[in-house]
């Protein structure tokens, strides 16, 4: 693990910013995520195909803006883009390690939560990043090793805050902040704030879109 200090910053949703270094690493720039995202990011990941969290037309141009930008995710999303940037987009999957704009990163998990049994299961993964910072995706997925910094998936169409609880209680993480929340309304913040805090066992917080925490 790189010992300088890591700087996040919360964007919309469930994308998240991280830098060290002069080097910055984006997640999930997915289409509710602000333009500004992937200005000046050295590499993205993309847990997962689904628009929240992929926006295609947003990666192709950050690719096309900047030759030195990489991205590395699963095949479904992999597929969509390598044609057109080769030896830029990198195809990853549960097990794998790689390095990423002088982060590293370890992949965890397979598959999307269950929105309904009559909806299919894509494929999702999870990015552990320095060994300290876990963004699940769309899944409740428990990496092998501990995480210090577990991004939240607080709200929804696949989850409820027992599920968020007992996830939380799982990963054992020493601070747990809120991603995937743009369906939350401000009046039902306080509910998922106090339960999640009480009830995780762990220290709970949330950013506003554009704020930033030394972690």
């Amino acid at each position: 693990m790189n010992a300088s200090p890591l700087t996040l910053t919360k964007k919309t949703h469930s994308c998240v910013r991280l830098e060290r270094d002069g080097q910055s690493l984006v997640i999930d720039p997915g289409g509710f995520t602000e333009d500004d995202a992937l200005v000046g990011a050295d590499a993205i990941l993309v847990t997962h195909e689904h628009p929240d969290h992929f926006d295609e037309a947003r990666l192709r141009a950050a690719l096309e803006a900047d030759p030195g930008l990489r991205l590395w995710t699963l095949r479904s999303v992999a597929e969509r883009l390598s044609t057109a940037f080769p030896g830029r987009v990198h195809t990853v999957g549960h097990g794998d390690g790689f390095a990423a704009a002088g982060f590293d990163v370890q992949v965890h998990g397979e598959l999307h939560a269950v929105i309904h049994p009559d909806i299919p299961r894509i494929t999702n993964i999870g990015f552990l990043v320095d060994g300290s910072v876990f963004h699940p995706g769309d899944a409740l997925t428990v990496p092998d090793r501990p995480v210090d910094t577990l991004m939240l998936p607080v709200m929804a169409p696949w989850n409820k805050i027992s599920e968020v609880i007992d996830y939380v209680r799982e990963v054992k993480p020493r601070r747990a902040i809120d991603i995937h929340d743009a369906l939350l309304t401000d009046l039902a913040r306080p509910i998922y704030d106090t339960q999640i805090g009480s009830l995780g066992g762990t220290d709970h917080g949330r950013l506003t879109p554009g704020d930033a925490t030394r972690l």
